[in-house]
């Protein structure tokens, strides 16, 4: 698997095998809704539950992520938009460093504030550069971040950016068009990164069809994430772990 536990000090490989991630946006599920996406999971596997959002305004994260941790065995690692919300009882968290902005605060600063809170915790820390990409139509991660993300036909400034995060020491590389994108993170600035680094790939952002989430995963994608369109249709989440496993299969890998 392409996460890894930070305190070991090992580092993440990447395997060849794809996964797919579901990100859950506390605001956004009813414990019915988180239940109905359990359940499914059971039967479609998922890699990893997300557990997040860019601007949570309910007390609703703790509770989805005790739910998932009672009923499946998928690890659930946090998606965080800011120290505050940080959740001791997941397993893991994606430390993000937004490095395709230029605000302190996301780069450096909420890390300061919750490195004390991280350090005592059992969580496993997944250092992440966060890239947002412009699909379209401002998201609230841009809009909170107080970011301009990088343009959507830049391929070659997102493969600089990357390239800098991974000699930085990042261990991931996460780019996302953000909820609600109106369309998902090119193919070309997908391969263009996967070119400069040699760090696992994380996809989000504007994957609303199957054939969407095959164009990432043929760009060099190692994890593909869902969330909105989920949200919208629960079915959509054994659409997409079909497709993942059947690239496994033709990678002559496993789960």
């Amino acid at each position: 698997m392409p996460f890894y536990n930070a305190r070991t000090k090992q580092q993440p490989q990447i395997t060849g095998r794809k996964h797919f991630a579901v990100l859950l946006d506390p605001d956004n599920l009813t414990e019915a809704s988180c239940l109905n996406l359990i359940t499914l999971s059971q039967a479609h596997p998922v890699d990893f539950f997300f557990v997040g959002g860019s601007l949570v305004t309910t007390q609703h994260q703790a509770s989805i992520i005790q739910l998932l941790k009672h009923h499946c065995n998928t690890p659930v690692i946090l998606f965080p938009s800011n120290s505050q919300h940080i959740d001791t009882k997941a397993d893991g968290i994606l430390l993000l460093s937004l490095i395709s902005g230029r605000n302190p605060d996301f780069l450096i600063g909420q890390h300061v504030v919750s490195a004390p809170l991280l350090k005592a915790s059992k969580l496993q820390i997944y250092p992440t550069g966060y890239m947002l990409i412009d699909t379209g139509k401002q998201t609230t991660a841009s809009y909170m971040s107080g970011t301009m993300p990088i343009p959507y036909d830049k391929p070659a400034i997102a493969a600089c950016t990357a390239m800098a995060g991974e000699m930085l020491g990042l261990q991931y590389i996460y780019m996302d068009g953000g909820s609600g994108a109106q369309q998902p993170v090119s193919a070309e600035m997908i391969a263009a990164v996967r070119k400069a680094v040699e760090l696992p790939l994380i996809i989000g952002g504007g994957i609303n069809t199957t054939e969407k989430a095959a164009t990432a995963l043929d760009a060099g994608a190692d994890v593909v994430v869902i969330g909105n369109h989920i949200e919208k249709n629960p079915g959509f989440l054994a659409e997409v772990s079909s497709l993942v496993a059947s690239y496994n299969v033709a990678l002559d890998v496993r789960r």
